[in-house]
């Protein structure tokens, strides 16, 4: 068996720290052009080398997407961009169109090539073709089930890596090329620019009864028949394994940097605890359960079971159990000195997720301000405070409230 590299999301420089003090072996990103998700900070030229020499400090890559689909004056720049890359120092361009893989081969020859999910390589016979082509890495189409990618694994070569998403957002369209956000909004989700309109409310209208509608769904919010589950494997470690999946991706340079830090915690530990007793392997409780402290939408398996329920029909709205508080900037026994994110008061229980660790309670007893004086609470955003509490919180580490 192979160890699947774990790949967590970065927006920013916030989240990449995040994803590697939680425990990536990759991150993946974007520069200022060419990304997917153009609704992210993203990485400045000057930013992109310093993410990849942070990076490479802690022993992980870096992989850039250049994954859009460019018109054809957008190819102009594009062979500047990619020498750009080669130069900061990144380890792999995630591409999804052809022309753009023969421009990385001329222009950043030292960078190891990753074709998108974007492209859609559901069989082995793609897959080759991308590997005769230069590709050291496929990300697979999100539609396929674990026997359909032991299938690919067993009849590629074994160099060519295979990497699948494992926990995030699903989009509704076949491998994410979707028109819907170019119709209706003049957005084009395929460079980048998607206004999710997937996940708005719809209702039925008759076109002689100007002014009424009728709704065609299971209450009176409208219905959302195009609103995806949010993907959830963090059970299935051994078959991901086992059908041969090289790298674990987890969607989300859209999110937080809270996000990325449970993600990638659970994702690390789940994958280390199965490697440590793949024979007697059973998930702990406490990994499945970080998965549900996160903003999410329901969860499902996707399409790796075969067909399951994909949509969430009732809703369109997320599931929200714990707000973050509050971020470990460092400790002295149990005095810790944090950075306040969202109210919490004296004398609340939080819950710690500290770096790389496994997560725990502690207790609030006193809240000192920049000043020095003892206040009740914390109110305002972004505030430095001290807090003595009656167990030591690594510096770090990410503080919780749980909702009531």
């Amino acid at each position: 068996m192979i160890k699947p590299e774990v790949l967590s999301p970065a927006g920013d420089m916030e989240c990449l720290e995040s994803a590697l003090r939680f425990g990536a072996d990759a991150v993946f990103l974007a520069g200022k052009q060419f990304g997917m998700r153009t609704a992210s900070k993203n990485f400045s030229d000057d930013d992109l080398q310093k993410a990849c020499a942070l990076a490479h400090s802690r022993g992980a890559k870096v992989h850039l997407t250049c994954n859009t689909l460019p018109r054809g004056n957008e190819t102009e720049t594009l062979p500047e961009f990619l020498e750009m890359a080669q130069s900061a120092g990144v380890d792999a361009f995630i591409v999804a169109d052809i022309g753009v893989m023969e421009l990385c081969k001329k222009y950043a020859p030292n960078v190891s090539l990753h074709v998108s999910t974007q492209a859609g390589v559901t069989n082995y016979l793609t897959a080759n073709a991308l590997y005769n082509l230069g590709a050291s890495r496929v990300v697979l189409a999100r539609e396929l089930s674990l026997d359909e990618i032991a299938t690919l694994r067993a009849k590629t070569p074994g160099e060519l890596e295979i990497e699948t998403f494992v926990h995030g957002a699903m989009c509704v369209s076949f491998s994410g090329r979707c028109l819907i956000s170019s119709y209706m909004t003049g957005r084009d989700a395929n460079r980048g620019d998607c206004a999710q309109p997937c996940r708005w409310k719809y209702h039925l209208f008759e076109e002689n009864r100007e002014g009424q509608f009728f709704p065609v769904e299971e209450n009176d919010q409208g219905t959302f028949l195009y609103n995806s589950r949010d993907l959830c494997m963090i059970e299935h470690i051994p078959e991901l394994v086992k059908a041969g999946v090289s790298s674990l991706k987890i969607e989300g340079r859209a999110k937080s940097s809270y996000y990325v830090a449970v993600t990638t915690n659970a994702y690390r530990h789940a994958v280390d605890e199965y490697f440590n007793n793949p024979d007697g392997f059973v998930l702990p409780d406490w990994i499945k359960e970080e998965t549900e402290k996160i903003s999410h939408r329901e969860y499902n398996t996707g399409f790796y079971f075969g067909s399951e329920p994909g949509q969430v029909t009732d809703n369109g709205g997320y599931i929200r159990n714990y707000d973050v508080v509050a971020f470990s900037d460092g400790c002295s026994g149990n005095t810790a000195y944090i950075t306040q994110r969202n109210k919490f008061l004296a004398g609340d229980t939080l819950d710690v997720l500290p770096p790389c660790g496994v997560p725990f309670n502690v207790k609030c007893m006193k809240l000192i301000n920049e000043n020095g004086e003892e206040v009740e609470s914390a109110p305002h955003a972004m505030e430095k405070l001290t807090m003595i509490c009656d167990k030591e919180i690594p510096e770090g580490s990410v503080l919780r409230k749980k909702r009531t």
